[in-house]
């Protein structure tokens, strides 16, 4: 494992993190006496989601890969296509001025976390077809640091929320959006010009 693929592994963790930053924001935000324990289990929930959607896209497309040996070349066009289309549906959803959050309600239940759980990590199945070329050490590696990566970030966000609210939601999702778009196109210029 190289300190490229380290760095790229996090960086995916903070660009997909940041739905989950957002909704973490909201949940602190409404309720600003939360316990260490719950925001702990926010984040942890999160992070679990975040590292369970890439590990599943990359079994899905692993066995295809490994079947059908001829879409290899194209595995560098398809971490472009998606990656960019993650980042750029994030910076539309910026622009826009949508936050989900506003959507977050107020009581959090075991329930409503998992679906925001769920719902913040369906992107991340994404990401399992641009690591499909990863050995399965380095894609379990890759998805505990998006996990490690995702809990840090949910934590902070809760306790941003509860302080500040939900101010930086929309400075996150751009961030997290050229972030992804900055690795979907890594992956291809190493792919198509440098393999």
């Amino acid at each position: 494992m190289t300190l490229s693929f380290l760095l790229n592994s996090l960086l995916l963790g903070v660009g997909l993190a940041m739905d989950a930053f957002s909704v973490s924001l909201a949940n602190g935000l409404s309720e600003p006496k939360m316990r260490v324990p719950k925001a702990l289990g926010i984040a942890g929930t999160f992070a679990l989601f975040q590292a369970a959607m890439p590990i599943l896209g990359w079994l899905c497309v692993h066995a295809a890969v490994e079947t059908f040996q001829s879409i290899q070349p194209f595995i560098p066009w398809a971490a472009l296509v998606l990656l960019c289309f993650i980042g750029g549906k994030m910076l539309w959803e910026a622009k826009k001025g949508k936050d989900d959050t506003e959507e977050a309600p107020q009581k959090l239940t075991p329930g409503v976390l998992l679906v925001q759980g769920v719902a913040t990590s369906i992107d991340a199945l994404s990401v399992g077809f641009t690591i499909a070329h990863y050995g399965t050490g380095m894609a379990c590696v890759c998805a505990a640091l998006i996990a490690a990566a995702t809990f840090v970030i949910c934590v902070c966000g809760v306790e941003l929320g509860k302080r500040f609210g939900t101010r930086f939601a929309g400075k996150a999702e751009i961030v997290g959006g050229l972030i992804l778009i900055g690795i979907g196109l890594e992956i291809w210029i190493k792919g198509v010009f440098l393999s």
